[in-house]
């Protein structure tokens, strides 16, 4: 019985894909982290939750998962078994996971030690996915409800980060009712637009309209005059209903990475996004298909890197993180940085900039996913 249990692995349940609009990003986050996983430490179940939200049992093949001639990957084609799903019990006392199909028997695939999800977005970044493995049980990688909720919302993020003293831009929110109110004369989010308007007349244009609670660069637009709003509220719209704008910030952009240690989180080298030629902005396109290459290390001075590094663990435990985080800075022309948001799943693709930084900093691929993993293992579920 000893040594049944000294030679257990950890079982790894990597969850990915999901409903949000990041669907395939996370799918190629996760190839790239069934790829580096130790296999020897672990043992691992992909599962895959489709567009339009059902949990199903993945092949474990990182190749068919990567990003192939600009074609996006999804789990629907990488699911096993028809119309099988997947359930994790939201009983606390077990940890199992079930498998069932139309006018099958439930098969039991066994119990999860510790979920690793690599999904972006909602409906998993933003604490739901977290709630649901609180009443499970089941330890998981990355911040939990609380925190993985401020960090998915641009407009509480912000709030919380100037509470603690933490700079940051110029921003203005407009919320549902606010663009679908219509004025008497019939104008539609007449109030909204003029409230754009007026934040434009006080920052000056251009201005970048986004959606309040999605990643990836999806759904964001530069507009640099009225002309242009409309089409980008909508645009901003088809992501969340809820948007943001944020004025115009001249500088550089600066990324940092967080990781918890043993004693503590830690910031790694930060990194350098550099003007993008070919893109008005560091949009998904430059993300994700033309392959934009951040420097790493960022040519800072060193009293600027300390700097940069102080203010991403400050972040980070503004925020109530756990596990992980990029936070993502300008550096005004004036010197100063200001914090623009923070990611509490960053992207793992292998051109990401969160492993390339720790890469940078001494913690190869395959130890930053063991950290991780080791982090989750060692905190227990429910208030901490």
């Amino acid at each position: 019985m000893s040594s049944e249990t000294t030679s257990h692995k950890p079982r790894v349940a990597v969850v990915f894909g999901g409903r949000s609009s990041e669907h395939a990003i996370s799918v190629v986050t996760a190839g790239a982290v069934l790829a580096a996983i130790d296999r020897d430490k672990y043992d691992v179940l992909p599962i895959g939750i489709t567009t339009d939200g059902r949990w199903a049992l993945t092949a474990d093949d990182p190749a068919r998962m990567a990003i192939t001639d600009r074609r996006l990957p999804s789990v629907a084609e990488l699911a096993e078994g028809g119309d099988g799903t997947v359930v994790l019990s939201a009983d606390p006392t077990s940890r199992e996971v079930v498998y069932s199909e139309p006018g099958s028997v439930p098969k039991v695939l066994g119990e999860v030690d510790v979920v690793f999800p690599v999904l972006h977005g909602p409906y998993g970044e933003d604490g739901t996915l977290q709630g649901l493995l609180e009443l499970s049980g089941v330890p998981y990688v990355g911040s939990g409800v609380l925190a993985s909720a401020v960090g998915q919302d641009k407009d509480y993020m912000k709030r919380v980060f100037a509470s603690f003293g933490l700079p940051v831009g110029p921003y203005v929110v407009i919320r549902p009712r606010e663009w679908e109110q219509t004025a008497p004369n019939g104008e539609k989010g007449a109030g909204a637009r003029k409230k754009i308007v007026d934040f434009a007349g006080e920052h000056g244009w251009p201005l970048f309209v986004k959606p309040a609670r999605a990643g990836s660069s999806m759904g964001i637009s530069k507009v640099d005059d009225l002309a242009g709003l409309d089409e980008a509220i909508e645009e901003a719209r088809r992501h969340d209903p809820k948007i943001i704008v944020e004025s115009l910030l001249r500088g550089r952009e600066i990324e940092c990475g967080v990781l918890e240690f043993e004693d503590g989180p830690r910031a790694s080298a930060p990194a350098e996004i550099p003007p993008v030629t070919a893109h008005d902005f560091y949009d998904f396109e430059a993300k994700y298909i033309d392959s934009a290459a951040g420097i790493v290390p960022a040519p800072l001075t060193d009293e600027q890197t300390a700097r940069v590094r102080e203010l991403a663990v400050e972040a980070f435990e503004a925020a109530s993180c756990e596990g992980l985080v990029r936070a993502d800075f300008f550096l005004l022309d004036d010197g100063e940085f200001v914090i623009n948001e923070i990611n509490t799943l960053p992207g793992f693709t292998p051109i990401s900039m969160y492993p390339r930084m720790w890469q940078e900093s001494g913690v190869s691929y395959p130890e930053l996913i063991d950290r991780l993993l080791q982090a989750a293992l060692r905190r227990s579920t429910g208030l901490r």
